[in-house]
């Protein structure tokens, strides 16, 4: 079993591999230039992006994407991390978060087109935690994001940042159940 993956982000590209490997699919990265749609709908995103996706490919194909959201601050930046990253950084962030509640999650969709669906199929995730006080740890080839640096896993006292690569496997092991390239890889598997 195959599919294609549409990102120009190599770390999600490894981090999906990874998962969707343990189900005997075979992950072919296409490092397609996607839109960007301005929504804080992740659905809205994935399913733009697939569209698109398929249509340049012409394949089984599914998009990843992400939100950030720090329910303290109404849940900026939502979706809109690369926006928030390339402008304010990190480092602003964690300023706007200064004497507030640091309480905060990861949101993923993920979404599948083939030539058999007229809309895509979604999965979705999350993972809660916290914000540190300041950037941790070092952005290794698998980690996709600058957030990973301030990112504290709900359980977890360090940043993903700061885990080891075994470490951060053996964190994502014990969450892969719930996560969406898992939801993801049952689901392919059952066509």
């Amino acid at each position: 079993m195959e599919i294609y993956f549409a990102t120009k982000n190599f770390g999600k590209v490894i981090s999906v591999k990874n998962v969707l490997s343990a189900y005997g699919i075979n992950v072919i990265h296409v490092p397609l230039e996607l839109p960007e749609p301005r929504s804080d709908d992740l659905k809205m995103i994935t399913r733009d992006k697939v569209v698109f996706a398929y249509q340049q490919i012409q394949k089984p194909c599914i998009v990843q994407d992400a939100g950030f959201y720090i329910h303290s601050l109404n849940g900026f930046p939502k979706a809109f991390v690369n926006f928030t990253l390339e402008t304010i950084g990190i480092e602003g962030i964690l300023k706007l978060a200064e004497g507030k509640s640091r309480e905060c999650e990861f949101r993923n969709c993920l979404a599948y087109i083939d030539d058999s669906m007229s809309e895509p199929k979604y999965f979705e995730s999350g993972v809660k935690g916290r914000l540190a006080d300041a950037p941790r740890g070092e952005l290794r080839d698998y980690q996709w994001s600058e957030l990973w640096l301030i990112f504290i896993p709900e359980n977890e006292n360090r940043t993903i940042a700061e885990m080891t690569h075994q470490e951060y496997l053996d964190w994502r092991t014990l969450r892969d159940k719930e996560t969406f390239s898992t939801k993801f890889a049952k689901w392919f598997k059952n066509l």
